[in-house]
């Protein structure tokens, strides 16, 4: 049983290396040639855990050539061009020119209910909103809106770009983020004297404290109530909802 456990083991994290490796793509982002290879992986590496009999490195050999097998592959289909579209295939339009292509539908397989589902998917509920729509090698629909269902961007109205900021928790799940607030320069200290300012006395119940792209503002949301903004600036020292 023992010696099971520590076969397992191995195994497991041996494939866990291996799929680092190979890099960090999703199921639904692999190409055809990657998910075969993930199952035949899978596969193979439940063989010699249970099989004691079969020697550890006869299992271990076949997973370290299937991913040299990878890297010759991708690397073939990087170098040339055509040897890449005969492994992982080529981009297919399906919708263009305000009609769906029904005989690219037949050669992926796929029904207009199929179509309809990928586009929903998307976001759009209406095909007359798609200008163009491409079926790609790794199964994901992108879809290209007609201009008059474009979002209406800030540069068309000529208002001001906002700085965008990814959002750092300061406090999380009641506990105070310690590399985030290294990050932004804050102490325990002045987030508490914050809270307290604003009526916050238990950081137990802040369920998260971000900073957001105003140097004044933060966002908050405690248990059981709201998200609401709290300034730093000591001339807005009020709770706004």
């Amino acid at each position: 049983m023992f010696t099971i456990i520590i076969r397992s083991t191995i195994i497991y994290l041996f494939v866990i290396l291996l799929f680092r490796i190979m890099g960090k793509r999703q199921i639904g982002q692999m190409q055809p040639f990657e998910f075969v290879l993930a199952l035949i992986i899978a596969d193979l590496a439940t063989i010699p855990m249970a099989e004691t009999g079969i020697p550890l490195l006869y299992g271990l050999i076949p997973l370290l050539t299937l991913v040299v097998i990878h890297f010759l592959i991708t690397t073939i289909s990087r170098v040339n061009k055509k040897a890449g579209e005969l492994i992982s295939g080529k981009p297919i339009v399906i919708i263009h020119s305000n009609e769906i292509d029904y005989q690219s539908l037949k050669e992926l397989n796929l029904s207009v209910e199929d179509l309809t589902e990928l586009l929903r998917n998307g976001g759009f509920f209406d095909i007359k909103e798609v200008a163009y729509a491409i079926m790609e090698t790794n199964g994901t629909l992108s879809i290209m809106p007609k201009s008059s269902s474009t979002p209406i961007k800030r540069a068309d109205l000529k208002l001001p770009n906002e700085k965008n900021k990814i959002q750092d928790y300061i406090i999380a799940d009641g506990k105070f983020q310690d590399e985030n607030m290294r990050n932004e320069k804050y102490s325990k200290n002045k987030i508490l004297k914050l809270l307290k300012k604003n009526n916050v006395n238990k950081i137990e119940n802040v369920i998260f404290l971000s900073k957001t792209a105003n140097n004044n503002e933060f966002l908050i949301q405690e248990i059981g109530k709201e998200i609401s903004t709290i300034y730093f600036s000591p001339k807005k020292s009020k709770e706004q909802s």
